[in-house]
C-alpha cells in the first residue's frame, strides 16, 4: 500500500505563533489601551462623552473633514503625475529607465526634515520661486506659496510621490507587452489601448499607491506643521495640541479613533472604487 504523502500546502499554525505575538503585543495591546482611554469621561466615569464631544464640534469636524480633504488632494497630484512618470519608466528601456528610478527611489533616501526645510527655502517670500519670477519681471511682489495649501500639497507630494510611483511600477511591469501590440494590430489607437487595456490591468497598482499616498499624507506632522504654519490646522498636529499641550489625553485619544475609522472608511472606499472600475473594464 502506497503511503499517503504529506499536504506541503498545510502549516502548523505554531508556527505564526511569533508573528501573533508581536502583532499582539505592538498593534493590539496598543489600540485597545487607546480604545479605552478614549472612553474616559471628564467625571472618570467611562462613557462616549470624549467622542459626543468631537462629533458635536464644527470645528473638530471642520479640522477632520480638511485633513481627509488634503490628504485626496495629495493623492490626485501624485496619481496624475506618478502615472506618466511610471509607464514611461515601464516602456523605456536602457539608462532613461535607469535615470527614473534613481529620480524615483533617491527622495527616499533623504530625511523628511531635510526635504521639508529644502520646501520651505522654494516657497519662502525670498525663495528660489518668488526670487526667479522677480528677476524675470514676472511678479512686483512675492507671491504667498508657504504657509498655504497650495505650497503644502505640492510639498506633501513630492515628499509622497514615490509611495505612488514604485506601485505603479510594478503594476505596469507585470502587463505583457503583446497586449499593447495585439490592441494596435486590431485597430485601436493608442488612448482606446491605454483605456481599454494598461488602465485596467494597472487598477492594483494605482489603488496600493493610493492607499499609501493617502496614509503618509494625512499623517505627514512634520511637513504639515513646517509647510502648514500655525495657519492651518490638520488632525495629526490637532491631536498632538490636546495631548501634548492641554493635557487632555481622552479627549485625544477618541479624536484618535475617529481619525483612524474616516481614514479605513476612505480606504476601503478607494478598494470598492477599484472593484467597481474593475467590473466596468470587463462589461
Amino acid at each position: 500500500m502506497t503511503p499517503r504523502l504529506p499536504d506541503v500546502t498545510r502549516y502548523d499554525l505554531r508556527l505564526a505563533s511569533p508573528l501573533a505575538l508581536f502583532f499582539a503585543a505592538f498593534f493590539a495591546a496598543p489600540l485597545v489601551a487607546l480604545l479605552v482611554l478614549s472612553l474616559r469621561g471628564p467625571d472618570g466615569q467611562f462613557g462616549i462623552a470624549q467622542y459626543a464631544a468631537f462629533l458635536g464640534d464644527r470645528f473638530s469636524l471642520g479640522v477632520l473633514g480638511g485633513t481627509l480633504w488634503l490628504g485626496l488632494k495629495v493623492t490626485a497630484v501624485c496619481l496624475l503625475l506618478g502615472y506618466p512618470l511610471a509607464l514611461v519608466a515601464t516602456r523605456a528601456g536602457g539608462w532613461v529607465r535607469g535615470v527614473i528610478i534613481l529620480a524615483v527611489l533617491t527622495p527616499l533616501l533623504t530625511s523628511v526634515v531635510i526635504r521639508t526645510f529644502a520646501w520651505i527655502v522654494i516657497l519662502g517670500r525670498q525663495g528660489v520661486i518668488n526670487s526667479t519670477l522677480a528677476s524675470l519681471g514676472l511678479v512686483d511682489s512675492p507671491l504667498r506659496m508657504l504657509y498655504a495649501e497650495g505650497g503644502l500639497v505640492a510639498a506633501l507630494a513630492q515628499v509622497q510621490m514615490p509611495l505612488m510611483v514604485l506601485p505603479l511600477m510594478t503594476a505596469l511591469a507585470r502587463i505583457d507587452p503583446s497586449l499593447w501590440d495585439a490592441s494596435e494590430a486590431l485597430g485601436a489607437g493608442r488612448w482606446r489601448t491605454f483605456r481599454r487595456v494598461t488602465l485596467p490591468l494597472s487598477l492594483p497598482g494605482m489603488i496600493a499607491g493610493a492607499v499609501l499616498t493617502f496614509a503618509a499624507a494625512i499623517s505627514g506632522f512634520i511637513t504639515q506643521s513646517l509647510i502648514g504654519g500655525g495657519q492651518m490646522l490638520f488632525m495629526p498636529g490637532y491631536i498632538y495640541q490636546q495631548a501634548i499641550a492641554l493635557q487632555n489625553w481622552p479627549f485625544a485619544a477618541a479624536m484618535s479613533v475617529i481619525f483612524l475609522v474616516a481614514v479605513l472608511a476612505v480606504i476601503l472606499s478607494f478598494n470598492a472604487l477599484g472593484r467597481l472600475a474593475r467590473g466596468y473594464a470587463q462589461t
